[in-house]
C-alpha cells in the first residue's frame, strides 16, 4: 500500500462523538479540558455538539445526528483529510442501529491514521500529548495510486 506524508497543522479539528449513554461522559470531559480545546477547531454530530457547545460555551460545528448520517458526514471528512482528532466515546455494551455506520467511522479513522480516543483515558492521553497543539507529519494511504491500480484493473475498452 502506497503512503503519503501530510502535515498536520498546531490548530487541529478535533470531531466530537458519544452514543447517548455516553454523552454526559463527553460533555464532562469537554468541560474539564476545556481550555485545551479552545485553541482548536471543534465539529460534533448533532445532539453531542450542541450539549458540548452548551456546556462549554465553545463554538461546535454540528453535523447531522449520527444514525441520520452524521457518522458518515464525518467519515468524508476524514477521508477528505478535514479531521485531525477524533474522540468518540462510543458504548460498546449497546447495539446502535446505525452499528454499521459506526464501524465504518472506525476504520475510516484507522484508515487515515487520524487519532482516536474511544474513552476518558484515551482522550486525557491525547490532549497530554507533546503534538496535540503543535504541528508534525503523518503518514496515511495515498489513495491517488489505489484510484489508478483499480482502473488499471477494470479497464473496459481492452476487453
Amino acid at each position: 500500500m502506497n503512503t503519503k506524508n501530510i502535515k498536520v497543522n498546531a490548530q487541529k479539528t478535533i470531531a466530537l462523538v458519544a452514543h447517548d449513554n455516553k454523552k454526559d461522559e463527553l460533555v464532562a470531559w469537554a468541560v474539564e479540558n476545556k481550555s485545551h480545546l479552545s485553541a482548536h477547531k471543534l465539529i460534533g454530530t448533532g445532539t453531542t455538539a450542541a450539549l458540548i457547545s452548551k456546556h462549554t460555551g465553545l463554538e461546535v460545528e454540528g453535523l447531522f445526528s449520527g444514525p441520520l448520517g452524521g457518522d458518515q458526514q464525518l467519515g468524508s471528512r476524514i477521508a477528505e483529510g478535514k479531521v485531525d482528532i477524533l474522540i468518540f466515546f462510543w458504548d460498546p455494551l449497546e447495539m446502535q442501529p446505525h452499528d454499521p455506520d459506526v464501524k465504518a467511522l472506525l476504520r475510516i479513522t484507522t484508515l487515515y491514521d487520524v487519532p482516536l480516543a474511544t474513552s476518558k483515558t484515551c482522550a486525557d492521553y491525547i490532549v497530554s500529548s507533546t503534538l496535540f497543539n503543535s504541528e508534525y507529519n503523518a503518514e496515511i494511504v495515498d489513495n491517488s495510486f489505489s484510484i489508478a491500480s483499480r482502473v488499471e484493473q477494470f479497464d473496459l475498452t481492452e476487453k
